[in-house]
């Protein structure tokens, strides 16, 4: 017997394990192996016959249909700003020697903001007061060489008269009436230099005059951006000392609306707005400008919109970031189907053959997406498909839909009521 076990071929004892001098630990590693396959083999089968055994059920989830008001509104977002804002500041150049107010200062017409050091402009008033005197001591000169030129071509000409042209030449005749035209000549020359010294008088008062910067307006100052002592260059371009708002108790909101929606937006229109600052609060509108023009940004293409807004408690202020809702369309009593049901298409039934395989229990198959609900464009609504539950199935029927609002859209034509209920959603379970 011994010798029949010598005798064994090599590769059976190899494959038994006989004769092969093997640790303890990779025995042990080997029936933990095997283990473990033979549990998952176990559970896999488990579940392909629980799958096998059990068949899937559809709980439907429904929401009825109602009677009621719709209102379509469209999301666009901006900024305040003041009804007329003015950007106050000084064509002179010179040195800030009083600032008068601050910010939120309310200021009236004509009330002082700042005053430039005026010593120079005082000085040109002087200058071109003086010239003006001297002009117009000038025409008085010239006044008077005018009446001496006249009186003695007068005394010529009675000379002549009485002596029958002897007591007189013709050259002396010519001379006196030559002189007479240059003492008009230099009366005129007078005038315009008065003339002439008056416009820089004026434009010299109108610079001293706007030394002292004034508010064009009733209303607040927004900014201030001038101190004392701070030289202002107004060479090229006149700077801007103080901005500001006419009257905040009537404010602009000024909204970029999406191309795709500028079509429904009109003036005239409400519209209802909120603002951070006041975040439980709504704000009322009225759009009084579409404008033509567009705006490109990011390649977004916008056009602006602007609504008056009240603001009464002076609650709003500029710069704020609003989001507003234009009210583009009121229908009143209609029936309003839930969209949920405009969307929903029931599962795909089971294919044939019965339930999955073993491979397929242990690597599912992704999920299959459902067939889009289809809809066709009738008359002045679309034709759509939804799914009315009877007897605990569902089953579909036409309507045409038409303005929508997000959550609910109008039902122009079908055969529903109000309270019928609609499938909007659908959960298998287990039987």
């Amino acid at each position: 017997m011994q010798d029949d076990l010598r005798k064994t071929p090599p590769d059976i004892s190899g494959t038994l394990g006989l004769g092969v001098k093997t640790g303890g630990g990779g025995r042990l590693w080997r029936w933990l192996g095997w283990g473990a396959a033979v549990v998952l083999l176990v559970a896999a089968v488990g579940a392909y016959w629980l799958q096998r055994s059990a068949g899937d059920g559809l709980q439907y989830q429904t929401q009825e249909i109602r009677r009621g008001d719709l209102t379509v509104t469209v999301t666009a977002t901006g900024n305040l700003a003041p009804t007329n804002e003015v950007e106050v500041g000084s064509e002179l150049s010179g040195i800030i020697r009083t600032v008068v107010v601050d910010y939120n200062a309310r200021v009236t017409v004509g009330q002082p903001l700042a005053y430039l050091d005026d010593t120079k402009f005082a000085a040109a008033v002087m200058k071109s007061r003086a010239a003006l005197a001297a002009a117009r001591a000038q025409l008085q000169q010239a006044r008077a060489t005018l009446l001496k030129n006249q009186q003695s071509l007068k005394r010529i000409q009675q000379a002549r008269q009485l002596s029958g042209g002897r007591s007189a030449s013709e050259s002396e005749l010519e001379s006196a009436e030559a002189e007479l035209e240059r003492a008009r000549a230099e009366e005129a020359v007078a005038k315009a230099a008065i003339q002439q010294a008056e416009a820089t008088l004026i434009a010299d008062e109108n610079d001293l005059a706007k030394a002292v910067i004034a508010s064009p307006v009733d209303g607040i100052v927004l900014t201030r951006s001038v101190d004392p002592g701070q030289t202002v260059a107004a060479s090229l371009q006149a700077p801007v000392l103080f901005t500001l708002a006419e009257d905040l108790a009537e404010m602009e909101l000024r909204v970029d609306v999406d191309e795709a929606d500028v079509g429904l937006v009109q003036e005239g229109q409400t519209a209802t707005f909120t603002v951070d600052a006041y975040p439980e609060r709504t704000f009322q509108a009225v759009i009084t400008q579409v404008r033509y023009g567009s705006e490109t940004t990011d390649g977004v293409v916008t056009y602006k919109a602007v609504l008056k807004v009240d603001n009464p408690d002076l609650a709003l202020r500029p710069g704020m970031t609003a989001t507003a809702d234009i009210t583009i369309q009121k229908i009143a009593n209609v029936l309003l189907v839930p969209n949920a049901a405009l969307r929903f298409t029931p599962p795909q039934p089971k294919e044939k053959g019965g339930g999955r395989g073993l491979f397929e229990v242990l690597i599912p198959r992704p999920p299959r997406s459902g067939a889009r609900p289809e809809t066709e464009a009738k008359g002045d609504g679309k034709r759509q498909r939804v799914w009315v539950l009877k007897d605990g199935q569902a089953v579909p029927t036409e309507v045409t839909v038409g303005a929508t609002d997000g959550a609910f859209t109008v039902v122009t034509g079908g055969d529903l009521a109000p309270g019928t209920a609609l499938v909007v959603g659908a959960v298998s379970v287990a039987k």
